[in-house]
């Protein structure tokens, strides 16, 4: 065919197509989530050509300003009432910018703001060859107890780097309950699972133990996502749309205009169940419901316990927003389908989270399995299929990621030689050595259990009112008797501290910066708040749980 004719046919070919109209984007709706991963961004660029010696000042400085900074726009957002009577999608059908995706992202920029309060401590561990340390590996690229390792210490090198892969993972955190399409969703899942894959590694104690956690974390992970994408495609297979609104409009038969040649494949029921359990299965993973548990007492153990802390609490808010999200906008014509199923799960996941933990003999164990059982409790709240229910899941996410920093960060100031003092029996007589540091501790397990008059308390009963409104009373019987279960360990530890005799040998409790002490201060403070005064929280959780369709 010669050159001239091959010409002809591209120019026909080209002639109908009409221009190609550029992106509407509303860049100050999408602001808090810009700011972050400008920074991040930043932080890269600071890393190459800032001074090693500055770096851990300018790296915590433009962290935290960007976060208060990006908080301070969804404030904003709120305030013009983008959260209500605005609430609309945004950037071309990805994003939905309403009341549900305005208040988790608050509740995570507050969590990444404490998380790099204690990721900036550095004055837990003795001093080394005259320099500060902190929780992170001298050269996280050296082999742990090598010679380059040794040398990077002496050196006195502190990986920075923690703090731009935070702001990756909040940017990621800050998109994903937010999402309005599945390959959004799918985009934000990865940028903010990476990050938290290599934050786990970074350990400066227990360096093996630390990379042991991060490859287990990174390969369940990679499971999960690989079940997430092949569901995402047989939901398009089911509705030829990653759209949410599109989908929703297929499940309940109410789409207009069906292009004829998905007419063949669209409606088919098994595409759509598969689908949506594989979608729901990588969710639940990452929230950590049994069976999807098991990453989560070894990473919660291995990795540095700053980054345990701002993990357990971040996550659990931008999955279980996602999720809610996914069940309430996308799904709501599958709800008896989904719903015996999310049951089954969440009675699971409070009886074995807290029957677990009651074998546990680390601190950090204890908690992750703590941790499991609340995500039992909180899909309480989501089974509601009520606004009463978001708005109980959203003050319960709220609660609770105040409540987790602050304890893992008491956790970080509890050392012996060996660093942190994990282990149970060495906390025995923690309360007679530094009542102050036992109280704080205490209080945390209080409102982890559930007792009155701690946010915890205001938390569950907000979700169990709703699930029992929604007719899931069996799940409340269930809740109550979990929550039980697990007062006696918390309650355990209390004991442990203040009425048994300290140990000769036992850990000394480090005196940390003002950093971690703001931390651990707003932790107690929203704690006792949420619990004595939670009604002007639980409206704002109520004006922000209507999700735009």
């Amino acid at each position: 065919m010669s050159a001239v004719a091959v010409h002809s046919l591209w120019t026909t070919a080209a002639d109908p197509i009409s221009k190609i109209d550029a992106p509407k984007i509303e860049y100050a709706q999408l602001s808090p989530t810009l700011i972050v991963i400008g920074a991040a961004i930043v932080g890269v660029l600071i890393e190459a050509f800032v001074p090693r010696k500055s770096r851990y000042y300018v790296q915590v400085f433009v962290s935290a300003v960007a976060l208060a900074a990006a908080f301070a726009a969804v404030v904003a957002l709120a305030a013009n009432g983008y959260g209500t009577t605005k609430a609309h999608i945004a950037a071309m059908g990805a994003i939905a910018v309403d009341g549900p995706a305005l208040f988790l992202q608050g509740t995570i920029l507050l969590a990444g703001l404490l998380g790099v309060f204690t990721f900036a401590e550095r004055r837990l561990d003795p001093e080394a060859h005259g320099n500060r340390v902190d929780s992170f590996a001298a050269q996280a690229a050296s082999v742990p107890g090598s010679d380059s390792e040794k040398a990077a210490v002496k050196a006195g090198f502190t990986t920075t780097e923690v703090f731009p892969l935070l702001l990756f993972a909040v940017g990621g955190m800050l998109i994903f309950p937010a999402a309005n399409d599945l390959l959004t969703l799918f985009v934000a899942l990865e940028v903010f699972s990476l990050p938290l894959y290599l934050l786990c590694a970074v350990a400066r104690r227990k360096r093996l133990l630390s990379q042991e956690a991060a490859v287990k974390y990174f390969l369940l992970g990679a499971f999960a996502s690989a079940f997430t994408l092949f569901g995402i495609a047989l939901l398009y297979g089911y509705a030829g749309s990653v759209s949410y609104a599109t989908i929703s409009q297929v499940v309940d038969g109410t789409i207009q205009n069906v292009d004829p040649a998905l007419a063949d494949t669209m409606g088919n029921d098994a595409l759509l169940l598969i689908g949506a359990a594989m979608v729901v299965m990588g969710l639940l993973f990452k929230v950590g419901a049994v069976p999807f548990h098991m990453w989560t007492p070894d990473v919660y153990q291995g990795a540095p316990t700053p980054v345990t802390g701002f993990m357990a609490a971040a996550t659990k808010v931008a999955a279980f927003g996602a999720l809610l999200r996914l069940l309430y906008v996308v799904l709501p014509g599958l709800r008896w389908d989904w719903r015996p199923v999310m049951m089954a799960v969440a009675i699971v996941t409070m009886l074995g989270g807290a029957i677990v933990a009651i074998t546990q003999t680390d601190i950090k164990r204890l908690l992750a399995y703590s941790s499991i059982a609340h995500a039992g409790f909180i899909l309480a709240g989501v089974i509601a299929t009520s606004p009463d229910g978001v708005s109980s899941v959203l003050f319960y996410l709220g609660a609770y990621s105040f409540v987790t920093i602050g304890a893992f960060a008491v956790v970080t100031l509890v050392r012996d030689a060996g660093g942190e003092a994990t282990h149970l029996s060495k906390w025995a007589g923690l309360g007679r050595r530094s009542p102050l540091v036992a109280a704080v501790f205490a209080v945390f397990l209080l409102a982890f259990a559930g007792i009155p008059l701690t946010s915890g308390f205001a938390g569950k009963f907000a979700v169990f009112k709703a699930a029992a409104e929604g007719g899931a009373g069996a799940l409340v019987v269930v809740g109550v008797i979990s929550s039980a279960i697990a007062a006696f360990f918390y309650i355990r530890v209390i004991v442990l501290m203040f009425f048994s005799e300290p140990r000769p040998d036992g850990p000394t409790v480090a005196v940390p910066s003002p950093l971690t002490m703001t931390a651990i201060g707003v932790g107690v403070a929203v704690t006792l708040v949420l619990g004595v005064a939670p009604q002007y929280f639980l409206d704002l959780a109520g004006q922000a749980g209507v999700f735009v369709r």
